[in-house]
């Protein structure tokens, strides 16, 4: 008993997870490991002054089992005084609603109904994780090919949540639950072997415990160090990204010059950065195109890397544009973009909005050079992919004026276009 109460301390202590006056939620299921909680936090309340809450939602999933752990939790809190926040959820429909697997649906909500009393009540998350959740999160990690954060474990502080619990195995909860004579029920489903996760539980834990009867510690200690690394490379990304950063991309020269291990972590960002999930074979084919080349992430992010820049593309804009007859009081929009003519003095010419053409060229007017649309656009670096949506002004082959670079030699001081970006609920 005490050994588990010196080990909570530890763990608060290891993390700084409280501090004197704070008010924290307790994720109350009910069953022993949020029950343990539960009371080790009442016992601790007058060393920290803490105010106590509890949060409970109910998932619906289980019919009469369900609201007989709501009952028990609603009766825990108020032998106890303290205030319960109760929320009730069709975790079934939902999932099916969104496609998603009930076990996830459900953790969303949870932590959606705790994110929501932690803003309101000012407190902090108090969830009820183990070590033995810890070596069950890492093998599953594994078994899909996590990387290092993966294998890192559950935090035990992430933004407002804490995990005090984090150095005690289940057989530690159930033995201080045995010893101080706690009562809690037990979730049906967590003697299945339909989850993933009870699998782990029930098969693959107790042998690798036979190997090793500290397995969960090991992993624990494990868990910690990696995080410790991971969170060095985390902070070295980030510089490193300052450093390759260009305009209009990254450079992908510098990127490739970096170790194996700080290459891969700044692409996993990157593509993160710019909407895309990617895993080990995407981030490895990245990797091998810095040279030059292309691939195609998840949601129709594409990785270019072309002239020594990596960029991110999304395809957002319109596959095709009209060509416009350009007026006085010419005004439309293309591409999330508005495009209004202010001035034009160029009555004599027959004018079109139009996107680059074969034999398009332009007069530079200071140079007084004039140079194909091709070779300009490569001077200037304009991302081959983004050309073809460059909006132009132009009378057959002659281009008067390029967005972005503004009027040529002869339309200097006769044409005055505005272009002003929208956001896309504007469009």
């Amino acid at each position: 008993m005490s050994s588990f109460l010196d080990k909570v301390q530890r763990a608060v202590s290891a993390f700084d997870m409280l501090q004197s006056g704070d008010k924290v939620i307790v994720a109350l299921s009910g069953g022993a490991d949020s029950v343990s909680l539960f009371n080790v936090l009442l016992e601790l309340k007058d060393e920290y002054n803490l105010t106590l809450y509890a949060a409970h939602l109910n998932h619906n999933l289980r019919g009469d089992e369900a609201l007989r752990d709501e009952m028990f939790v609603r009766d825990l809190c108020e032998s106890n005084c303290v205030e319960l926040f109760v929320k009730s959820v069709d975790v079934r429909a939902l999932a099916k609603e969104q496609h998603i697997s009930e076990e996830l649906c459900g953790r969303d909500k949870r932590y959606e109904f705790f994110d929501e009393l932690s803003k309101t009540l000012g407190a902090k998350i108090a969830t009820a994780h183990t070590a033995s959740d810890n070596a069950e999160t890492v093998i599953f990690n594994l078994t899909r090919g996590a990387g290092l954060n993966g294998l890192s474990g559950i935090a035990p502080v992430r933004g407002n949540i804490i995990r005090p619990l984090i150095y005690v195995t289940r057989d530690e909860v159930e033995t201080y639950c045995s010893l101080k004579e706690l009562k809690y029920v037990t979730d049906s489903t967590n003697l299945e072997d339909e989850y993933t996760r009870n699998k782990i539980r029930h098969s693959v834990i107790p042998v690798l415990k036979e190997l090793n009867s500290d397995f969960e510690n090991t992993v624990r200690r494990e868990s910690e160090l990696l995080r410790e690394h991971n969170s060095f490379i985390e902070l070295k990304s980030v510089e490193a990204i300052d450093n390759i950063k260009v305009h209009n991309g990254y450079d992908s020269k510098l990127l490739s010059e970096y170790d194996k291990t700080l290459r891969y972590s700044v692409i996993k960002k990157l593509a993160e950065l710019n909407g895309a999930q990617v895993d080990y074979k995407l981030i490895r084919l990245i990797d091998e195109a810095l040279s030059g080349g292309a691939v195609d992430l998840p949601d129709g992010t594409r990785a270019v890397i072309k002239q020594g820049t990596l960029r991110f593309i999304k395809k957002e804009q319109d596959d095709y544009f009209s060509e416009l007859e350009l007026k006085s009081d010419t005004v439309f929009v293309y591409n999330s973009k508005q495009y209004s003519v202010k001035e034009i003095k160029l009555d004599n010419k027959k004018l079109v909005f139009r996107t680059r053409g074969a034999g398009d060229s332009f007069t530079l007017p200071k140079r007084n050079v004039t140079k194909t649309l091709k070779k300009l656009f490569n001077e200037l670096k304009i991302p081959e992919e983004n050309r073809d949506s460059v909006m132009l002004v132009a009378s057959g082959n002659e281009i008067l004026w390029i967005e972005g670079v503004g009027a040529s030699r002869d339309a200097q001081g006769k044409l005055d276009i505005d272009v002003k970006p929208l956001n896309k609920d504007m469009k």
